[in-house]
């Protein structure tokens, strides 16, 4: 009788997160506007993405929460505008993400693999940066992004 009321309960309360799941989804904002990005690797691998952009306050804010997955080629690039100490959370976020901080001159200050999914914890870019891509969890590792690579996009350029 315990075991039947305990696997009813698990029931219900993984159906609840269904449904809470499936009705989250309905929050996430519109697709941003997108633009190419690539990460050239120490070895010189290119990696082509294509990004969305989140350049106003309200499009960071929302960010990536809401949806469900990110696409293997896709990704949001948060522009601070300057170089500036990023820190993120995944408050809302349903899937797991690779944060690359990245540096005004393109080069990656710092990577932060499979982030948890809700999670209030702060990821933080341990400096100031340019701006924070997004990606997939897992992308960086498959493709061997690391730290020191070079990001190619019009945001960033080399200090004189």
């Amino acid at each position: 009788m315990i075991a039947r009321r305990a696997a009813l309960a698990s029931a219900l309360a993984l159906f609840g997160m269904r449904a809470a799941c499936a009705a989250d989804t309905s929050k996430a904002q519109p697709e941003l506007p997108k633009e190419k990005l690539t990460i050239v690797t120490k070895a010189g691998a290119r990696h082509d993405f294509d990004i969305e952009m989140a350049l106003t306050p309200d499009q960071q804010e929302v960010g990536e929460m809401f949806r469900p997955s990110v696409p293997e080629n896709g990704g949001m690039l948060f522009d601070w505008g300057a170089e500036r100490p990023s820190q993120m959370w995944m408050k809302n976020t349903l899937a797991s993400l690779d944060m690359v901080f990245i540096n005004a001159d393109g080069t990656i200050r710092a990577i932060a693999e499979h982030t948890v999914p809700r999670s209030l914890a702060v990821i933080d870019s341990r400096g100031p940066v340019r701006a924070t891509l997004e990606l997939a969890a897992g992308v960086t590792a498959r493709r061997d992004i690391k730290v020191g690579d070079k990001v190619e996009h019009r945001l960033f350029t080399a200090k004189p």
